[in-house]
């Protein structure tokens, strides 16, 4: 089972996609590719919310992902908007298994809330083999409800809490993960020079989304709650009475944008 069963649909229609104003940070800090055609390499696609975000600003990209079930959803949102003569692949793969066409280097690398996921030096170090030469890695995404502080998301953890442990959950498993800097981890790869961008964003949530939104994670898939689920959503709506009388939620977020380049010197 994936760490995603089950979350594909949510995971699409409620996960925040990337803000133009992300989307305008990689695309300046990516260079000019053979002929004008730039290349990307989205590693951890997911349901391709990156990709579609830069998908009118690279002509060939390859989108990875291990979950045939979010690379169909991919599928389905981006081939009908892929711009006349680009280039879409997207691939089942995890990204250290991942091995590019012959001779395909990109020039841009997205990993998008994904990270923590991977075996880090190892993907950083296999990388080099697969980005240009002047070609630069953004790792990057916005802090999820888990860690985001305001009251009301608390109020929401807490609900989470009280149904499936204190721990937090990552699919069957519980959640692993050092508290290195990524930028730390990328100073020790090829990619050691590391530029950090810092865009804020601001969204308003209603209980339906914020409930779509904790179903498309791991550590509050559908199917943890088992026949609690309409419990667990009782639960939450019921929590969040208590923050607005209007159904709106307003967050203050941001996305940390880490540039990768390799030392020139």
């Amino acid at each position: 089972m994936s760490l995603f069963t089950g979350t594909t649909s949510y995971y699409r229609q409620f996960r925040p996609g990337i803000p133009d104003d992300v989307a305008a940070v990689l695309d300046t800090a990516a260079p000019a590719g053979p002929e004008g055609r730039r290349r990307l390499l989205d590693v951890g696609t997911g349901t391709g919310l990156v990709a579609e975000a830069l998908l009118d600003r690279f002509g060939d990209i390859i989108a990875v992902d291990n979950d045939a079930d979010m690379l169909a959803a991919a599928e389905s949102a981006l081939r009908p908007k892929l711009p006349e003569g680009s280039s879409l692949s997207l691939v089942q793969s995890t990204a250290e298994d991942f091995t590019p066409p012959a001779g395909w280097r990109a020039e841009l690398v997205t990993i998008c809330r994904a990270f923590h996921w991977l075996d880090q030096a190892a993907v950083l170090a296999l990388l080099d083999e697969q980005v240009a030469s002047n070609g630069v890695v953004a790792i990057f995404g916005d802090n999820s409800f888990w860690v985001a502080g305001s009251p009301w998301k608390e109020a929401v953890r807490d609900v989470v809490k009280g149904f499936l442990g204190e721990q937090r959950r990552a699919g069957a498993g519980t959640f692993q993960h050092h508290n290195r800097p990524y930028s730390e981890i990328m100073e020790e790869s090829p990619f050691n020079e590391v530029e950090e961008v810092r865009v804020p964003v601001h969204r308003t949530w209603t209980a339906e989304g914020i409930l779509g939104y904790l179903y498309s994670t791991s550590f509050a898939a559908p199917h943890l709650f088992g026949d609690r689920l309409k419990e667990f959503e009782a639960a939450v709506k019921n929590r969040l009475a208590d923050f607005s009388d209007n159904d709106t939620f307003p967050e203050e977020n941001e996305f940390l944008i880490r540039l990768g380049r390799r030392d020139r010197k």
